[in-house]
């Protein structure tokens, strides 16, 4: 299969099609399923360990602990016992710290690229998030084609707050790809997470995105595809313009060659499926 500018979605299967009453998914809305299904797709494909939200939640309170532990050995009345205790635990909480705040800096880094492009283009249509040693070369990628009103394509300036639409939205979405069965089987090895998006030629974030006219998978790789379907006046609204559109390669890449030297995968389990990482 290839994919190239201008390429139409009319004709295409999709291996996952979900629908929702709502006219337009809006900024947040796009934002926070693209960030869940890249969490997910981080997680079923054994490049982390946990869930993102779990892993987040747990980096935020190694640093309070290590804050609070800091707090505790400025006191002048901790015993020479409690102390050791302390500077003990206080050493595992950094080494802690920094195994994780990598893989953190990363995710921030990828968030707020999304939030400064939905920001400046609403109005995308497609997204690709491929993992592989390259994008030429993917092991799996998934395509992500919203079809909303062209009405709901100006600037965003709301929040990315996120709602419970958009959260029920997002699990319906990894539930349904579960059942496709996405995900390794066996531990693939590490990869990087590459992220396409197609946008106008007007979107200018240099420091994020990176014009790539002619992308194209090899004619042999099948990518997994989702649509998301909003609720049209008609079919014309439902097609969306891809003539004037081209493609955008994303600067923050995940790569878990760096972690794979400090995390482990162990055994978890995500919507009542076991996965033996």
């Amino acid at each position: 299969m290839e994919m190239a500018e201008g390429e139409g979605t009319t004709e295409e299967n999709y291996d996952v099609d979900i629908a929702t009453t709502a006219s337009s998914l809006g900024g947040s809305g796009v934002f926070h399923i693209i960030n869940d299904i890249v969490g997910f797709v981080l997680y079923m494909h054994q490049q982390i360990p946990s869930i993102l939200q779990d892993m987040s939640l747990e980096f935020e309170g190694l640093q309070t602990e290590f804050m609070d532990l800091e707090t505790n050995l400025a006191e002048p009345q901790v015993k020479p016992l409690v102390r050791r205790k302390l500077m003990s635990r206080k050493r595992e909480v950094k080494n802690e710290i920094k195994k994780l705040e990598k893989l953190m800096k990363t995710i921030s880094s990828l968030r707020s690229a999304l939030q400064l492009m939905i920001r400046e283009a609403p109005g995308i249509q497609k997204v690709v998030l491929i993992l592989g040693g390259s994008p030429l070369r993917p092991q799996n990628a998934y395509e992500l084609l919203f079809t909303q009103r062209r009405d709901h394509v100006l600037g965003y300036e709301g929040d990315f707050a996120k709602s419970k639409a958009a959260e029920a939205l997002s699990k319906k979405t990894i539930r349904a790809l579960i059942s496709t069965g996405a995900g390794s089987t066996s531990y693939p090895g590490p990869m990087r997470l590459f992220i396409l998006v197609h946008a106008p030629p007007t979107l200018n974030l240099p420091q994020h995105f990176l014009p790539k006219r002619d992308f194209r998978y090899n004619r042999k790789f099948v990518p997994s595809k989702l649509r998301f379907k909003c609720r049209t006046q008609d079919n014309a609204t439902n097609s969306p313009p891809t003539n004037d559109l081209i493609w955008y390669f994303s600067y923050s890449q995940f790569s878990s060659y760096t972690l794979n030297k400090f995390l482990t995968m162990p055994y978890c389990v995500i919507a009542g499926i076991n996965v033996d990482m």
